[in-house]
C-alpha cells in the first residue's frame, strides 16, 4: 500500500529535510490495494517537497504497456520523470535520470502536448 507509506514518510520527514528538495525515486509497478485518492494526494505532497520524483516501473518495457493501474494512473500527474526498472539496462537509465545525465519526462500526464514538468511547478530545469 503505497497511501499509507507515503503519508507516513511525508508526515515524519517531509518538512525536516529529508524529502525536500530531493531526487526521490519510487519503484513500484503502480498496483495500489489501498486508497487510490490517498496515494493521490500523498503523490501530490510529494511532488511539492521533491525536486524531481522519478517512477521506474519493471512494467514498462513490456510491449503495449500502458499505465492504467489505477495507482499508477493516479500518481503520473505528480512525476516527473517515468522510466523502466526491468533490467541493468534500466537502472542505469535510472541511474542517469536521477544524476540529471537524462531526461525521461512523463509527457502528456503532466498536461496536454507534453507540457514540460519542470515549468509545469513552475522552475526551471537544471
Amino acid at each position: 500500500r503505497l497511501g499509507p507509506l507515503l503519508k507516513e514518510l511525508l508526515d515524519r520527514w517531509g518538512q525536516r529535510g529529508l524529502v525536500r528538495g530531493a531526487v526521490v525515486v519510487v519503484l513500484s509497478d503502480g498496483w495500489e490495494r489501498g486508497d487510490v485518492a490517498l496515494l493521490a494526494q500523498q503523490m501530490g505532497r510529494l511532488a511539492r517537497l521533491a525536486h524531481r520524483v522519478v517512477w521506474a516501473n519493471p512494467r514498462k518495457a513490456r510491449e503495449g504497456f500502458e499505465p492504467t493501474a489505477a495507482g499508477l494512473a493516479a500518481s503520473l500527474p505528480h512525476v516527473d520523470d517515468f522510466v523502466s526498472g526491468h533490467s541493468i539496462a534500466a537502472l542505469e537509465e535510472l541511474a542517469d535520470v536521477v544524476l540529471g545525465l537524462r531526461r525521461a519526462p512523463v509527457g502528456t500526464n503532466r498536461g496536454s502536448g507534453g507540457v514540460d514538468p519542470y515549468r509545469a511547478r513552475g522552475v526551471e530545469p537544471p
